[in-house]
């Protein structure tokens, strides 16, 4: 079929469309409509492959791997890259990056003031301190900041989605101190893959492409007046650090990690065993009523 055709095709499916319904939904449908009918023409997709991709998209939505597919077809790192874009043509930039936030969140975490223990007695794993600050983009400390933070376990598992850890295990919401500190222990998070045969697995291997992710750590950071910050750290020196499926990895994001051995720090932060060390601060800037919303509305589990 001829472009012209197709456009008389696509026009007698939206002359069904009254005056009623949601303009932007139609606009947004219709595009998407357009543009799949020019793909299955100038690609020649047979019915067969059609009805496939069918199949494959009620699988995924009975899998619920819809968000680790947004992540691994780079669709959630684009919208990161587009918000972006949009707080530099308004001259906001610097400050901490921010990066995906996936799948994985969970609302409700026990919240502390200024430090917390994500993990609990006995959770395997080289024992973990992360440190630092909330700041202004003027430098200056933001007391009463909220640092929410939660990372896979040993396996590459996350509580809640996993049943067979405990309720908030390797997750908790710290406000930071007068002079905007924030701490927490925790046991060092690997990296992981997305889940075998599944949906994401199987697209991406179509793709010719892998499905892993570095070991990580998630972060909201937000305070009042201030943009929030959806982020993580990245572990430095895995494997998959500037390989991640999800392409979550930027600059700015993989700080130093440093293993503590000396016997008085050990006492200091009463643990046994050398342990790693993370400082980090993380810079808000202030909002600007004129720019896209950084507190972006999307459902997520609650606990």
């Amino acid at each position: 079929m001829d472009k012209k055709t197709i456009d008389a095709v696509l026009k007698k499916i939206q002359g069904a469309e009254s005056a009623a319904g949601n303009p932007r939904t139609k606009a947004i449908v219709n595009r998407i409509v357009q543009d799949l009918f020019y793909t299955i023409e100038e690609l020649d997709v047979q019915p067969e492959e059609f009805w496939a991709a069918v199949n494959y998209l009620t699988e995924a939505g009975q899998s619920n791997e819809y968000g680790l597919i947004a992540a691994g077809l780079g669709f959630e790192h684009f919208l990161d890259l587009r918000m972006d874009a949009a707080e530099a043509r308004a001259g906001v930039v610097g400050g901490t990056p921010r990066t995906i936030e996936g799948p994985l969140y969970v609302a409700g975490a026990p919240e502390t003031l200024g430090e917390a223990r994500l993990d609990h007695d006995g959770e395997p794993g080289e024992v973990l301190f992360m440190q630092g600050q909330v700041l202004a983009d003027d430098g200056k400390p933001l007391a009463g900041a909220l640092v929410e933070v939660w990372h896979a376990n040993h396996l590459g598992q996350y509580s809640y989605f996993d049943k067979s850890q405990r309720d908030f295990n390797l997750r908790r919401s710290i406000r930071s101190d007068a002079q905007g500190r924030y701490r927490f222990r925790s046991v060092m998070p690997i990296g992981y893959s997305v889940p075998p045969g599944g949906a994401t697995e199987k697209i991406l291997k179509l793709l010719g492409r892998h499905g892993t992710r570095p070991a990580h750590i998630h972060f909201f950071v937000s305070a009042p007046g201030h943009r929030k910050l959806t982020t993580q750290i990245n572990i430095d020196g895995d494997p998959y650090l500037w390989d991640d499926f999800a392409f979550a990895t930027r600059e700015g994001l993989v700080p130093k990690l440093v293993r503590i051995t000396d016997p008085a720090a050990l006492d200091a932060h009463q643990v046994q065993a050398p342990f790693a060390s993370v400082d980090f601060n993380f810079t808000l800037h202030a909002e600007q009523q004129a720019l896209p919303h950084a507190d972006i509305a999307r459902p997520r589990a609650s606990a």
